[in-house]
């Protein structure tokens, strides 16, 4: 029996693309907060006027006024997924939606921790290890 699992488990390990499954976590992170970001804005990047209530009235960040706050989140959240599409400042987008990741757990919804755990896995792996081969990064050399 563990001789067969052994077996199975080399076939479907060795020729598996280990950069396919990279960029397929790069889009797969990327969604969810690019579409949330696409709840914040009218249009293009315009913050709507549901975005500036939640960010006054529920999303109580500290430090920050809750226009900035409003802006910041929506900004981010169309720009980092963007970036890590394609694999271009991968490293530094992940980082950057691992800080609003941590924001959103700490003041905004303490609740969430399941779900911010399964943005954390792809984002951490990310900065750890970098976009794989199919990455603008990776064309430009800067990974």
């Amino acid at each position: 029996m563990t001789t067969a699992i052994a077996r199975l488990n080399a076939r479907l390990g060795a020729p598996f693309p280990a950069d396919l499954t990279t960029f397929v976590m790069r889009v797969a992170i990327a969604s969810p907060f690019f579409l949330a970001g696409r709840t914040k804005v009218e249009g293009w990047l315009t913050l709507s006027a549901g975005a500036r209530y939640l960010f006054a009235e529920e999303y109580r960040v500290p430090l920050l006024p809750p226009d900035v706050a409003a802006y910041l989140a929506a900004y981010a959240e169309h720009l980092f997924p963007i970036l890590i599409v394609l694999g271009l400042a991968t490293r530094l987008s992940a980082l950057g939606l691992i800080v609003m990741t941590l924001v959103i757990q700490l003041f905004v919804v303490p609740m969430g921790w399941p779900t911010h755990l399964l943005w954390l896995g792809p984002l951490l792996f990310l900065v750890g290890q970098g976009p794989g081969r199919y990455s603008l990064d990776r064309l430009f050399r800067l990974d």
